[in-house]
């Protein structure tokens, strides 16, 4: 894009009557076109298209709540959106989110030991001791839940390098541990307690926080985060 054709392309080298910030400012972002409210975040159009007509050929092909769902790599594929944009849009899409406490209606929220307990109920009647992980995003949203250990919980061999490698392969941000004691007694064990201290330390060396770990028996419950062990 030559220079003189960038420079136009600018929002603020249109028209002052036609400026989606101006606009905004002077009459309200309620006010404003799905067009104008789009160029604000793009900034800038590209070669032979200013902004406004940029906005308005992605709204053509992209229907508001098709572009809430598109990811980085489906933006940057749009002629006219660089990384930078896409990067922006997707910001603002999910701050908007976050504020309003929207996500996908099949993604369960996890908030307390209750939620955790809904996910993990089956383990009650179990023989066996199960380990499982929630794998949450940001939103604490649980994206993924899976059966990581069966057997006895013996601290020498649950390896937390299977855990975050799930972890990793989910995009989480956090997870949230789950086991059962079939003997009844909800308390944790020293193995319960060494496994929960190395998958912590190793969460934290991930940048993924690990939430809670709940025991589950089938009359009791025990939270390691209720009882200030996380």
């Amino acid at each position: 894009m030559s220079k003189e054709n960038q420079r136009k392309n600018r929002i603020k080298d249109l028209p002052k009557v036609e400026r989606p910030r101006e606009r905004l400012i002077s009459k309200g972002p309620e006010n404003l076109k799905d067009e104008e409210l789009l160029a604000i975040l793009l900034r800038t159009g590209r070669e032979g298209k200013n902004v406004l007509d940029l906005a308005k050929q992605i709204l053509s092909k992209y229907s508001k709540k098709r572009i809430l769902k598109l990811n980085y790599e489906d933006l940057i594929k749009i002629k006219g959106i660089n990384s930078a944009k896409a990067c922006t849009i997707l910001a603002a899409i999910e701050l908007v989110k976050r504020a309003l406490e929207i996500g996908e209606e099949t993604l369960p929220v996890i908030r307390s030991t209750k939620d955790v307990i809904a996910q993990a109920v089956y383990m009650r009647e179990k023989s066996r001791e199960h380990l499982m992980v929630l794998f949450l995003n940001a939103r604490n949203e649980m994206i993924y839940k899976k059966p990581m250990f069966v057997g006895a919980l013996n601290a020498n061999l649950v390896n937390p390098r299977e855990i975050f490698q799930e972890a990793l392969k989910q995009n989480a941000a956090s997870i949230i541990l789950a086991h059962n004691h079939p003997s009844g007694d909800a308390e944790p064990s020293e193995d319960d307690l060494t496994i929960t201290k190395r998958i912590i330390e190793a969460g934290k060396i991930m940048g993924i926080d690990v939430l809670d770990h709940v025991i589950i028996t089938k009359n009791k419950i025990f939270s390691f985060k209720e009882n200030k062990l996380i």
